[in-house]
């Protein structure tokens, strides 16, 4: 693994929302359980490595992230602002409130934030699409994995009754 072929735009980025990220994330007051709270930071890294393994660099190829289709470390940084974000969802749920009335317009909402988050990116440089890879692709991973998480998290907000 190299560490980055250039440091420029894409890698600030990266290194801006990780502090943006995860400066919010400590500085936002504590709403859920501490295994809950892990438990969902694993869960945002999980699957943003996964989709990134499948349908990105991986099996399919259908996008590069960074400067080259090597690993570079910024590749592994890039997965990292993704536990929060899976955080902030379940976050944003509970302050909320969201019952079943509102789940779907709050999984729209998050979708439409993940669009424009992956725009930037597109626009820092950061993914680069190939192969045919079309961004309404990433509409339907995002609905699918938003309403998965939220319906997980209700499993879990079950089992442990707080």
């Amino acid at each position: 693994m190299m560490l980055y072929e250039n440091f420029d735009k894409n890698e600030i980025y990266i290194l801006s929302m990780l502090i943006i990220a995860y400066g919010a994330f400590f500085l936002f007051p504590k709403k859920l359980p501490r295994d809950v709270t892990s438990m969902f930071l694993v869960w945002g890294f999980a699957y943003s490595t996964f989709f990134d393994f499948t349908i990105g660099g991986g099996l399919l190829d259908f996008y590069k992230v960074n400067d080259s289709n090597k690993y570079e470390l910024f590749d592994l940084l890039t997965y990292f602002p993704f536990a929060t974000f899976s955080y902030f969802f379940i976050y944003f749920y509970e302050r909320l409130k969201i019952d079943k009335k509102k789940f779907l317009f709050y999984v729209i909402g998050w979708t439409i934030i993940g669009l424009v988050m992956e725009r930037i990116s597109i626009w820092m440089e950061v993914i680069h699409y190939q192969n045919g890879y079309k961004q309404y692709y990433s509409l339907i991973v995002f609905l699918v994995v938003q309403t998965v998480t939220g319906l997980y998290y209700e499993l879990i907000k079950r089992q442990h009754k707080y």
